[in-house]
């Protein structure tokens, strides 16, 4: 494999929250020669890896990467997958010993109309709205799974703020539960031509995921951005959400730059 698909390689596995770490043995035909493997960002091997260093084959964590990735959308991303429809099987018929009779001809009854579908068997969308002061208390619990502190009385005056300048959180509700919430931002810039958006904060309820409730959110807020007059809407995730990162890539988000922090 080239050095410029090891580099893609790599590239890949940083995505994935991963490093590449290649054989030092140079000297083609001997063993462990262009061989590579996966760590995670404490040295721990995660595949083709042992005491000595890299085993497999750069083709074989290719495969490990791209089965890796399948499985975070699959799994981990917040959209809906529709199962395809399975085509019906024949059932073979057994042969027969003699000749077969005649088929006899069935009688044909009329169609019995379709029965209406019942109210329980009809799917149930999650509706959205901007957060309200009574939603703080479930909003705290929302951000506490994605590992931030705060408290109920600071997220309320956070919403206080945020009313005042028509940025309010957009919420997903389920039977009149608060499921998910998604951040909103506006921001004028010294070298952008407009209005930059922003997505501050994204997070949906763990027993409500794989509903496409996340792309419903993202989706709004994309809609809204853009009649205030935004060209491009940026994301802030933190790096140990490599699932969160696939979910972003599947919904047409590309990387373009680090983002750093400061505490003061």
């Amino acid at each position: 494999m080239s050095d410029e698909r090891l580099d893609a390689l790599a590239e890949t596995a940083r995505n994935r929250g991963l490093k590449l770490v290649r054989s030092r043995v140079r000297t083609p035909g001997k063993r462990r020669f262009g061989k590579v493997g996966l760590a995670d960002k404490a040295g721990k091997a995660v595949f083709g890896l042992d005491d000595l260093g890299p085993t497999a084959k750069p083709e074989e964590v290719e495969d490990y990467l791209r089965s890796l990735g399948a499985k975070d959308w699959g799994a981990s991303l917040d959209v809906a997958l529709v199962p395809r429809k399975r085509k019906a099987t024949k059932v073979a018929r057994a042969p027969a010993n003699d000749l077969e009779p005649e088929p006899t001809p069935k009688k044909t009854m009329p169609e019995a109309p379709p029965k209406p579908p019942s109210p329980s068997s009809k799917l149930k969308l999650p509706k959205l709205r901007e957060a309200k002061p009574s939603d703080a208390e479930r909003i705290v619990e929302l951000i506490h799974e994605l590992g931030h502190e705060i408290d109920e009385k600071s997220v309320r005056k956070n919403l206080k703020a945020l009313g005042k300048t028509d940025e309010l959180p957009v919420v997903a509700t389920l039977d009149k539960k608060l499921i998910g919430f998604i951040g909103i931002h506006r921001m004028v810039t010294i070298h952008r031509p407009a209005p930059v958006g922003r997505i501050p904060v994204l997070v949906v309820d763990k027993e409500a995921q794989d509903k496409g409730i996340g792309r419903m959110l993202v989706e709004e807020v994309e809609r809204r951005l853009k009649k205030a007059g935004c060209q491009i809407v940026e994301v802030t995730s933190n790096d140990r959400r490599g699932a969160a990162h696939a979910f972003y890539r599947h919904m047409g988000y590309e990387r373009t730059s680090i983002r750093f922090m400061k505490k003061l």
